[in-house]
């Protein structure tokens, strides 16, 4: 065959300059962007998130909207030419010139339409043709073969099991119902003479001696038959070679070999070393900045039952994070800039691991992109959670393997990528609902057409990460119920919350790797102050209700106060004391599963972030600011930690040391006993020797040498100061110890405070709801040891409640 000649490509974007209408009311509509933000910014609606205006505004997600682009061509041949959408969400039919293109239903695809009989030389008008979500989703369950139950309590839209689109987009125990749409990514015009390149799918293949292979299939859809020239270009090493393609989709391969490649590591383990892969296909060009790196999920057999654990280059690492939601429930607020400082929060708490929950979405590209440049490694769901699913719908179903296929090999390049789970939940939705529970062979066998999609996705595509079939699990093609199994797989453990147990009983599991569990608090006044008039801010008002979602959430929080701690006088403080209370129960979790690495490998509490202002399992509030959970979270996710936990036969408190680091430590250990009445008695000091793959024991105290009104306090220090840390214990519940009025002298210099006190204080706050980073705060003070606390990064200087608040003789001062 001879020489055909290579794609003369031309790119036209056509991401700017989109208008929206209902007929009445018209915006522009920014791409990505949404429809309720385009009105919003338009003056046309008002805050979603101002108190209850939520349910006011269900029109605009029940109403059609047209979506329009006038653009010039200036000249138009007969070479195929596509249109490409990166995101249409989610039921809407897609017009060019009077041309219907195609009808589309799934927010996780790119959508390719061939243009070219549409397409005329001079003005062309692009429109986008939204159906409401709602209705959509209504018609298609009114439509099934059979019932598809939903968790009613969860979403105040119906049926969005039957939309593929974020299942939180329909309520959820955290999120706003406002069932946004939109475009989502760019929107591109494209025109080629032979073949286009649609994906590629990337992998890394080590070998003993050190080399890796990088191995790219190139998928394609050629138009004509001829050759292609293909060219990688990595690390200043180029090769070449010729693909033969035939019209239709098909698929060639290049390899590249790294003969001394720099890995790249996760936070806390190495340097995150990238390199740009430059790919192109004829004219076409892409530029991939990947990472080098093996990752396994080790499931091995073990007297327990099986470890479940992230082996990456062959180091075992155990898993420090928080599972991730989408950055708001408006996608317009969801920038970059808003994205980057919630990553950088999670890494400045000494985490190295976020799970990409899936209610939620496939992030865009530059959110992985930053996760591979800060070193946080992806669990990856897919977008399936709580929910039953109708599988039993093969249309349905294609377009779940052709989401699958397009988002595996999107995700492939990044070296963030650690694993790709089938869903959450979803098993243990099983056992829900009546109609499941009444016939569960026949909702286990459509599930298992859905799982297996999946399965077959990752075999197909054989990408570099493993793949775990759900999330609880104990296992592939175990669909019982792994929700209170700790010997194997991976653990939700939500008793404390959803079953009102106490913090303690965190202590009753050992999990082989948590990836779920969590406890409420209120945000900070400050954001309260931004949803609610002064008059709404009780716990019981009707406004807070609304920014409450999980049933009985805030009776909840209040209740724990009432065991934990002395109730405080006023709204602001209970807001506070939330926090404190929600801070203590991840504590009492972490640390404990902590000590018992390695059959512990991982905890990812939920949640990390929040969507709107609302009362949730967040550690960081909406807009960023960080909770008391996550101060504590740098400290008890810190990567040399000694924390002390009770013997429960002895009745002993012991000291372990949990060293995550590359190298074993050597110690130095103290500890004192400290009195309401400000005295500090020593207790003892100790050397430990503490190596990487396992906690060690430093010391055993008798739990009758610590009085009643004194609480256990301890420091630790390795020999060049690289590790240090203070940590407390307290043996009986914060309300049952009589805290003193201490007087607390501070000195605020602004970049800096310091801080004096004549008698002990606990979760001693400053700042509380501010936008900047402190390098410490929720901290004990004790009577005479100063504490300088300094700011370590701006995010905008906007002060909170700067009054200095602690347990006290009410709960807090």
């Amino acid at each position: 065959m001879p020489h055909a000649p290579e794609a003369n490509e031309k790119i036209h974007d056509l991401s700017d300059g989109w208008n929206v209408t209902d007929g009445r009311h018209s915006a522009a509509l920014p791409v990505p962007g949404d429809v309720h933000s385009a009105l919003l910014d338009a003056g046309i609606i008002s805050d979603p998130y101002w108190r209850d205006t939520e349910t006011a505004l269900d029109w605009v997600h029940e109403t059609e909207w047209t979506a329009t682009k006038f653009f010039d061509l200036a000249a138009k041949d007969d070479a195929p030419w596509t249109l490409s959408f990166d995101g249409i969400d989610c039921a809407a039919d897609v017009w060019l010139n009077g041309v219907l293109l195609g009808q589309v239903q799934n927010r996780f695809l790119r959508q390719d339409f061939d243009a070219g009989d549409a397409l005329v030389a001079g003005e062309n008008c692009l429109k986008v043709v939204f159906h409401s979500n709602s209705k959509t989703a209504e018609r298609m369950a009114a439509a099934s073969d059979y019932p598809v139950p939903y968790i009613k309590w969860n979403n105040r839209l119906a049926h969005y099991n039957f939309l593929r689109k974020p299942q939180c987009d329909a309520g959820w125990d955290w999120n706003i119902a406002l069932s946004p749409l939109g475009l989502c990514g760019p929107v591109t015009l494209k025109c080629s003479t032979l073949a286009r390149l649609d994906d590629v799918m990337v992998r890394q293949h080590h070998a003993p001696d050190g080399k890796v292979t990088l191995e790219l299939d190139l998928h394609y859809t050629a138009f004509a038959p001829g050759l292609v020239e293909t060219e990688l270009t990595c690390d200043r090493k180029t090769v070449r070679h010729e693909a033969r393609v035939w019209p239709g989709n098909g698929k060639t391969r290049a390899t590249l070999t790294i003969d001394k490649p720099e890995l790249w590591w996760p936070a806390g383990h190495g340097r995150q070393h990238l390199y740009d892969l430059k790919l192109r296909f004829g004219t076409e060009h892409r530029t991939l900045r990947i990472g080098l790196r093996q990752v396994e999920l080790v499931t091995d057999p073990d007297d327990t039952g099986h470890r479940f654990l992230f082996r990456v280059n062959g180091r075992e690492i155990f898993m420090r994070g928080a599972n991730w939601i989408p950055a708001d429930a408006l996608p317009a607020r969801a920038t970059p800039e808003a994205v980057r400082d919630l990553l950088t929060s999670a890494v400045e708490a000494n985490m190295n691991m976020i799970r990409v929950w899936g209610g939620g979405q496939y992030e865009p590209d530059w959110f992985y992109d930053m996760c591979s440049e800060l070193g946080l490694m992806v669990w990856q769901d897919f977008m399936f959670a709580c929910n039953l699913y109708p599988a039993h719908d093969r249309e349905w179903l294609d377009s779940v393997r052709l989401e699958a296929r397009q988002q595996i090999r999107r995700l492939s390049p990044q070296p963030c990528m650690a694993l790709w789970c089938g869903d959450n939940e979803v098993i243990g939705a099983l056992s829900w609902f009546e109609e499941s529970k009444a016939n569960r062979d026949h909702y286990v066998a459509v599930y298992a057409r859905l799982n297996a999609v999946l399965e077959e996705a990752i075999a197909e595509a054989e990408p570099d990460v493993a793949f775990w079939p759900s999330s609880p699990s104990v296992g592939r093609l175990d669909f019982g119920d792994g929700w209170h199994d700790d010997s194997s797989g991976d653990m939700h453990f939500w008793d404390v919350w959803h079953s009102s147990k106490d913090f303690e009983h965190y202590r009753t599991v050992r999990p082989r790797f948590c990836s779920e569990f969590g406890f409420q608090s209120f945000p900070s006044n400050r954001i309260i102050a931004s949803f609610t008039e002064e008059e709404d801010r009780n716990v019981s008002s009707r406004v807070m209700d609304v920014h409450q979602r999980n049933p009985g959430g805030n009776s909840r929080i209040v209740e724990t106060l009432a065991r934990y701690f002395r109730f405080p006088d006023r709204f602001e403080d209970m807001t506070w004391l939330s926090q404190v209370s929600q801070a203590l129960a991840m504590k009492t979790a972490i640390e404990f599963w902590r000590s018992s690495k390695p059959r512990t490998m991982g905890t990812l509490y939920w949640q990390l972030n929040d969507t709107w202002p609302v009362a949730s399992w967040s550690s960081l509030e909406y807009g960023g600011g960080w909770k008391l959970t996550h101060y504590l979270a740098r400290k008890f996710n810190a990567p040399v930690l000694v924390t002390a936990q009770p013997d429960e036969t002895s009745g002993e408190i012991v000291l372990w040391a949990i060293n995550d680091t590359t190298e074993s430590v050597n110690l130095h250990v103290t500890a004192c006993r400290v009195s309401m009445t400000g005295t500090i008695t020593d207790i003892g000091a100790w050397a430990c020797h503490c190596p990487t793959d396992r906690a060690v024991e430093v010391a055993r105290i008798p739990l009758g040498l610590i009085k009643d009104d004194e609480f256990l306090n301890f420091s630790w220090q390795d020999a060049d100061g690289s590790h240090i840390g203070d940590n407390d214990y307290l043996p009986r519940r914060p309300k049952d110890f009589r805290f003193a009025a201490p007087k607390i002298h501070v000195e605020d210099e602004g970049e800096s405070i310091a801080l004096t006190c004549d008698l002990p204080a606990l979760f001693v706050t400053l700042d509380h709801g501010g936008s900047d980073v402190w390098s410490d705060n929720g901290f004990t003070l004790l009577p005479g040891i100063p504490k300088v606390v300094h700011r370590i990064r701006a995010r905008g200087g906007i002060h909170g409640d700067r009054q200095i608040r602690h347990l006290g003789r009410q709960g807090s001062k």
